[in-house]
């Protein structure tokens, strides 16, 4: 089993988190936020990832530190349970349908962090959460996991359908690009012998 287990306590955070990246899609999700819960319990499921989450944060500011401090969590869980990197497939992509949102997303676990977005979410909220936190938390998953992430509203005008859709489609690109290719079993999938 892939598995990694963290803790991150800061002045403004405190997050425990356990991922098992081979699980059954288990999402045990309690952030502090409503709406960051729901799109990580998606993450869980679509990715058929097992999640157990807490975090305890000063949402009495914002959401902000809670949705960046998760990110970053979640990345480093997501490297650490890759481990040496052999045999995984690398490459995930996903067009996934959201309603009347479309949205598209590449991923390369490539060692070199990089989030290049292209999204025009209609509204400034959803609920109480901020909808410029979503390009928080995936800039600070990529940072923290080395992954290359292409993110693209090819259609969409409600907020919550188009974050949604990007949880969604990121899930089922990751899960691609874990998984693992017979193929080059115990073999890291680069010609250069490493990834960074």
């Amino acid at each position: 089993m892939r598995t990694a287990s963290l803790e991150r306590n800061t002045a403004e955070t405190q997050i425990t988190l356990s991922l098992n990246l081979d699980g059954s899609g288990e999402g045990s999700i309690d952030s502090g936020c409503g709406f960051l819960n729901h799109m990580l319990t998606l993450f869980a499921r679509h990715g058929g990832f097992d999640l157990k989450l807490n975090c305890s944060g000063d949402t009495d500011v914002d959401d902000h530190h809670t949705t960046e401090d998760i990110g970053i969590c979640l990345g480093r869980a997501v490297r650490e349970a890759l481990g040496d990197l052999k045999g995984i497939r690398r490459y995930g992509n996903m067009l996934l349908p959201m309603d009347e949102a479309l949205i598209l997303c590449a991923l390369d676990i490539s060692g070199r962090s990089g989030f290049y977005p292209e999204l025009a979410i209609p509204t400034e909220k959803v609920g109480s959460f901020d909808t410029e936190l979503c390009e928080e938390f995936f800039t600070a998953f990529t940072r923290e996991a080395g992954i290359t992430l292409h993110l693209r509203q090819l259609a969409g005008k409600n907020s919550h359908h188009i974050i949604e859709g990007c949880f969604k489609a990121f899930a089922r690109a990751l899960s691609m690009a874990v998984s693992m290719d017979e193929k080059n079993a115990g073999r890291v999938p680069s010609t250069k012998g490493v990834l960074g």
